[in-house]
């Protein structure tokens, strides 16, 4: 999970934030004294009734999602939140505020990105179905390339895909792309993403000027199409619902708004690569916190959770990325990153028992943790028994230490990239030339970390390697596509498909156990990493810190008979 939670590329892992963005700003704007807020009713009231107080404390609501109880609101006044806070029937306010700076490129992500890569040719052998596959470790080892023969995902299964946007233009995401269904939720910020491409600030559907969402798309989806890489469902259909900036950054109104819609619309799975900005974990009243932050962290579990609970209840199956913290969900450490957007951060310490890393310890959200391709658990990867679910390819640069494979891409996750994004992103943080220059070709010097394949008519899609639980997460919601696609029903007015539960169960009980590893405590040593990467894996067979029910099986899933009322 990057901000996202990639390890990823052109932003730092993305977040999703309750200062109340969704409204992007034309950079020609005229100045205005006037400021963005996102409230969030108490339970149990009206939304007039929210709306009359948010005016009585003189906001003036531009956009509104009824469903979850939270508005966007614009006041010239200087007390406004803290007007909002006062009102009973309102649990707080957040300000959108800039800061002037862009995230970084994401260490995790990216680590290592000209490393050694003599061995890269190693890389471990799946079936090969289109021209890349062989590099796909990940759909071998949880045998999606022999669930295809049984189960390839049917059109009607749609995948959302909630992230920076989707790059439709990509041969292997064209075919699979549902243009119907999709949409942006999230303009683009000036202060941090830039000049804005449109006058409107809202990027065209079938964009992605991150490049994090284009990825995740092509793990759940790539179409095995006989060009460049196919996914772990092929024959689904994407959805992009863009509720990331471009550079990273998830704030809450867009993120609420794109989960709310995914309800609506009947959507099946949805892909959540990222944790909730500014703040690393929502504390309901931390200590460390101002009054006003406090309140703000209430607003945004309150919102975040009346969110997923409304697309599981609509039958949407949701999965997220656990994390890149390398850290047990379940005694977190001590935060020093929040908040990122607004403020400087500032030591946070985390009581487990009211702080939460949204939306990864939301309701009904599969979390899922990453490991290399032995197997192994990711030095990165958040774990813990209390949160995970399941694991999953999702890359580790430094697996197989002591053999040629060693820190090389080959060890990371390929998949689908935009070419603008490989045209601006530098090639390492300390050389600025592009990874790929103007006439489309790849710089001899990343030439074992981004593939071009091109077809007869000229038409070409770009692939790159990246790791993290957001690769991670995408594995697994493909497989989750798969069991619907396999055992979806008929429903009403046309529709298809399978309840969240039952693919949530099946999803478990098919996975490949993993025993933690002897001794439990492992250590990074040799992988370079110090005592502050060493994870204790508790519990047993069926269940651990490391695995949760098991690294995610697309051949078990789609081969193994459905239970409806099986527990896992």
């Amino acid at each position: 999970m990057s901000k996202r939670f990639t390890v990823g590329a052109v932003a730092t892992a993305a977040v999703l934030a309750l200062t109340a963005t969704g409204l992007g700003v034309p950079a020609n704007a005229a100045p205005t004294n006037s400021r963005t807020f996102t409230v969030v009713a108490e339970d149990g009231v009206a939304a007039d009734t929210a709306v009359a107080a948010i005016r009585a404390a003189g906001g003036t609501v531009v956009s509104r999602s009824d469903e979850v109880g939270m508005f966007q609101v614009t006041s010239d006044r200087a007390d406004f939140a803290a007007r909002a806070v006062a009102a009973p029937t309102l649990i707080g306010a957040a300000e959108q505020k800039a800061i002037g700076r862009k995230p970084t490129l994401d260490r995790i992500e990216q680590e290592q990105v000209l490393a050694d890569t003599a061995a890269a040719g190693a890389a471990k052998k799946g079936a090969k179905l289109d021209p890349l596959d062989e590099k796909l470790w990940g759909l071998k080892m949880i045998r999606a390339d022999q669930a295809r023969k049984i189960e390839p995902g049917d059109r009607r299964v749609t995948v959302g895909v909630l992230d920076t946007g989707v790059d439709a233009s990509n041969p292997d995401i064209a075919p699979n792309f549902n243009w119907a269904l999709s949409r942006n939720f999230a303009p683009d910020l000036t202060d941090v993403d830039g000049p804005c491409e449109v006058p409107s600030c809202l990027d065209a559907v079938g964009t992605d000027d991150g490049g994090h969402g284009t990825h995740v798309a092509g793990t759940i989806g790539a179409a095995a199409n006989g060009f460049g890489l196919s996914g772990v469902a092929p024959k689904v259909s994407l959805v992009e619902l863009k509720g990331g900036q471009d550079s990273g950054y998830f704030f809450l109104n867009p993120v609420v708004n794109a989960l709310v819609y995914a309800g609506r619309s009947g959507i099946d799975v949805v892909n959540m690569s990222f944790y909730v900005d500014p703040w690393l974990y929502n504390c309901t009243a931390n200590p460390a916190d101002s009054p006003a932050s406090q309140a703000e962290q209430r607003a945004i579990i309150k919102a975040m959770k009346r969110a997923l609970v409304f697309a599981h209840n609509k039958g949407v199956t949701l999965v997220g990325a656990l994390g890149n913290n390398n850290e047990d969900l379940g005694a977190p450490r001590t935060d020093v990153s929040s908040p990122d957007y607004g403020a400087d951060p500032y030591p946070r310490p985390i009581d487990n028992e009211s702080c939460w890393d949204l939306p990864t310890e939301g309701p009904h959200v599969i979390g899922v943790s990453s490991v290399g391709p032995s197997g192994k658990k990711a030095d990165f990867s958040n774990y813990g028994t209390e949160q995970i679910s399941v694991a999953a390819p999702g890359g580790f640069a430094r697996d197989g230490f002591g053999t040629p494979t060693y820190n090389t891409p080959g060890n990371r996750i390929l998949s689908t990239y935009p070419l603008k994004v490989l045209q601006e992103e530098p090639i390492s943080a300390t050389i600025p030339d592009p990874r790929v220059d103007a006439d489309g070709n790849i710089d001899p010097r990343v030439a074992t970390l981004v593939f071009k394949q091109c077809k007869a008519n000229g038409e070409c899609g770009y692939y790159t390697y990246l790791q993290g639980t957001s690769m991670a997460s995408p594995h697994a919601a493909g497989v989750a596509a798969l069991i619907v696609s396999r055992y979806g029903k008929a429903e009403r007015r046309g529709g298809f498909g399978l309840s969240p539960d039952q693919v949530e169960q099946h999803l478990y009980r098919t996975a490949a156990e993993h025993a933690c590893p002897s001794p439990r405590l492992q250590q990074y040593r040799n992988e370079g990493r110090d005592e502050t990467y060493d994870a204790y894996c508790a519990g047993g067979l069926n269940f651990n810190g490391f695995y949760g029910y098991g690294i995610v099986d697309a051949y078990a899933a789609v081969k193994t008979p459905l239970r409806p009322n099986a527990r896992p």
